[in-house]
């Protein structure tokens, strides 16, 4: 059953309670004309019950005397008169000269209201002796003690008289009809306009255009109520855009700040965050952390969090947000840590690398410089080597086939060098025509740990991946490839060997996902972890160009991860070893 409108409901539910009303009022005016009827007719009765007391003799008012006789004969055929004591014995009624065979009149109503009140009537009570139907009207006399009643017959005529006129009955009918028909009018108006506003919502939900529906309201107040709900919300929709807006310039501003931003509510739980934030924790934590609201159990941010303790306790209410300032070294690194509490209880936490800016301007500085001298060095191997075989044509074989060995090598470290610069000089200046597709990172990490295998068994090493099966963004397949690759050649070749590898993906989100490369090995100093990534940095410089290789591995995974909108660090891990810590958004 289909239901009924709100406006056909609000039509039932006036009529019906004004019928209601009108019912009541229209019953009440009836049941109050024929007790006015009644009224009028019972005060006729009784004046013609004081006439008849008039008539009787006042010292023996159980005697009637021949002149009250002649006036009981001079009323009305049918007019019955009883003359009775208080205690409700008669002792005259005109209808009938058997008078002590009357029953005692007590328990009448119109006696029981006389000796109460003076006069009462009764209204259709049929007479014990005559069988008629009657109108009865008493009046009681204390001074003489006895009752006076008189009665007319409830015939067609005593009921016509008594009868409500029905006149204003149907007057009253056909004012409720008229009003009736007002008040469907009415709320079909209001339902026309609910409708409407009905419209207009499913239009507004579906993004559908709503302007022609609001073209079409009326002028009434109504009306104007429901237009002006259309403004509110056009303008509820423009500040929702703004906000919108608002919020986008904000999250970009949030990924490309130099500084770590988070924002939580009351209950510490995070409503904003940027990646930094989560990298820089974990260079902070001892272990990885899972979800930002970790960050408050890290031993480091204790100062903040007391402070942040102290001011939920504080009843007073502030002008302005309260703040504490921090600073922490940690694996070579400084960091500036800032709270600010918010009036509402939010507060926001940033963190700032110092040595971050720094560390870059000291790179700018020195790339070119390092550049030649490693461009150099392989050159000069080269060329001393050719001279020493052109300037002593009596060389032995064996020496010469030797120098022209590390001749080749110089020119494969040169022609490795040339690539990786080649690498970097396009993540840098050309990372717009760099092509990105899905991939799954799992599916790569694999695959470089099978090209490594023998290495990896003479190296006498384990590698444990801990990654879901599917890790998928959307990136270049030959820059992701890289991050691993040199990550593992890195270790490899440094870490030691007869220790583990350990490749873990400890949390991800709709947006990123972050890795930990760690080892157990030799790991470095915290003086180095700062500028591990820098171009041609080397740690150990003897140690590293043995190996033979070109110090931009780490440069280039810094990169990489740069361009799929990560950032990387590398921290000493407690019981040894070296974790380098780093996200890759899903979309680059």
């Amino acid at each position: 059953m289909r239901l009924l409108s709100f406006s056909n409901r609000l039509f039932l539910t006036i009529l019906l309670l004004f019928w209601l009303f009108v019912g009541c009022f229209v019953y009440y005016q009836y049941l109050r004309e024929k007790s006015y009827k009644a009224e009028l007719l019972n005060t006729q009765l009784s004046m013609l019950n004081n006439h008849i007391f008039d008539h009787l003799d006042g010292k023996d008012s159980c005697r009637l005397t021949l002149n009250s006789m002649s006036f009981l004969r001079q009323n009305p055929a049918d007019l019955r008169v009883t003359l009775m004591h208080h205690d409700g014995r008669v002792f005259y009624d005109n209808s009938t000269t058997l008078v002590d065979s009357i029953e005692n009149h007590s328990n009448r109503d119109e006696v029981k209201k006389a000796l109460r009140h003076g006069k009462g009537y009764s209204i259709k009570r049929t007479s014990s002796i005559t069988g008629v139907p009657y109108f009865y009207s008493a009046t009681y006399f204390p001074d003489a003690d006895i009752i006076v009643r008189t009665a007319k017959p409830y015939n067609v005529t005593l009921y016509n008289n008594l009868k409500a006129d029905m006149d204003y009955i149907w007057f009253v009918v056909m004012i409720t009809l008229v009003l009736s028909l007002i008040f469907y009018n009415m709320t079909s108006h209001l339902g026309a306009t609910i409708t409407r506003l009905r419209y207009l919502a499913r239009r507004v939900e579906k993004g559908e255009d709503y302007m022609e529906l609001s073209s079409s309201i009326g002028d009434d107040e109504l009306d104007q109520i429901a237009g002006h709900i259309i403004d509110i919300y056009d303008n509820l929709n423009a500040t929702k855009d703004d906000l919108i807006l608002a919020q986008e310039k904000l999250i970009a501003h949030l990924q490309i700040s130099n500084e770590g931003l988070a924002i939580f509510s009351p209950k510490r739980t995070v409503i904003l965050s940027n990646s930094l934030f989560m990298q820089y924790m974990n260079l902070i934590s001892d272990a990885n952390i899972n979800q930002l609201e970790d960050v408050f159990t890290i031993k480091e941010l204790e100062e903040l969090t007391m402070f942040l303790n102290a001011e939920r306790n504080v009843e007073e209410k502030y002008a302005s947000s309260r703040k504490k300032h921090v600073q922490i070294v940690k694996n070579g690194f400084v960091f500036s840590i800032t709270i600010v509490v918010f009036l509402d209880g939010s507060f926001e936490l940033s963190i700032f690398d110092v040595t971050r800016q720094e560390e870059q301007t000291q790179m700018k500085r020195q790339i070119t410089q390092n550049l030649a001298h490693e461009l150099k060095t392989p050159v000069s191997s080269i060329q001393g080597y050719l001279e020493t075989i052109l300037n002593n044509p009596d060389m032995a074989t064996e020496t010469q086939h030797r120098f022209i060995a590390r001749s080749y090598a110089q020119s494969n470290r040169l022609t490795n060098l040339l690539r990786d610069i080649t690498i970097l000089t396009r993540v840098d200046e050309a990372s717009q025509s760099i092509e990105v597709a899905p991939m799954n990172v799992s599916y790569i990490v694999q695959g470089i740990i099978d090209e490594l295998e023998l290495v990896i068994r003479e190296k006498n090493m384990k590698v444990f991946v801990t990654l879901p099966q599917h890790v998928d963004i959307m990136g270049n397949e030959s820059l992701v490839y890289s991050i691993f690759r040199n990550l593992m050649d890195n270790a490899l070749a440094y870490a030691g060997e007869g220790h583990t590898i350990e490749i873990n993906c400890f949390y991800e989100d709709k947006v990123e996902v972050y890795f930990s490369f760690r080892d157990n090995g030799v790991g470095v100093s915290a003086e180095h972890l700062s500028r591990l990534f820098e171009r041609f940095y080397r740690v150990d410089k003897g140690r590293s160009r043995k190996i033979g290789g070109t110090g931009l591995g780490l440069a280039i995974v810094k990169n990489a991860v740069q361009f799929h909108g990560g950032a990387i660090y590398a921290k000493s891990v407690a019981d040894g070893g070296l974790e380098f810590i780093f996200n890759l958004r899903r979309k680059a």
